[in-house]
């Protein structure tokens, strides 16, 4: 495996999987007392939301009711934005 001119380098799958190293996840890099490079999951304090986490927020904001089981009119007040 090399790095590139950019720096980069392509983790393997059967290491991401098992690390559970998804897209989008942030890593951080640091040296150990062997001089070892060591990459781990940076902690989540501060950290962006995932596509995923972002769509179910976006899903219970606006989704209170399943349509079926509720009236026209309710639909309709839901579209108006008659909360």
């Amino acid at each position: 495996m090399r790095i590139t001119s950019k720096g980069q380098v392509t983790i393997p799958a059967d290491i991401r999987e098992k690390a559970g190293l998804l897209p989008n996840t942030d890593v951080d890099f640091a040296m150990n007392r062997e001089g070892q490079v060591v990459l781990s999951r940076a902690a989540k304090k501060g950290r962006r939301k995932s596509r995923g986490e972002m769509l179910v927020e976006h899903l219970r904001r606006f989704g209170r009711a399943h349509p079926s089981k509720m009236t026209t009119d309710e639909i309709m007040a839901l579209t108006r934005g008659d909360d």
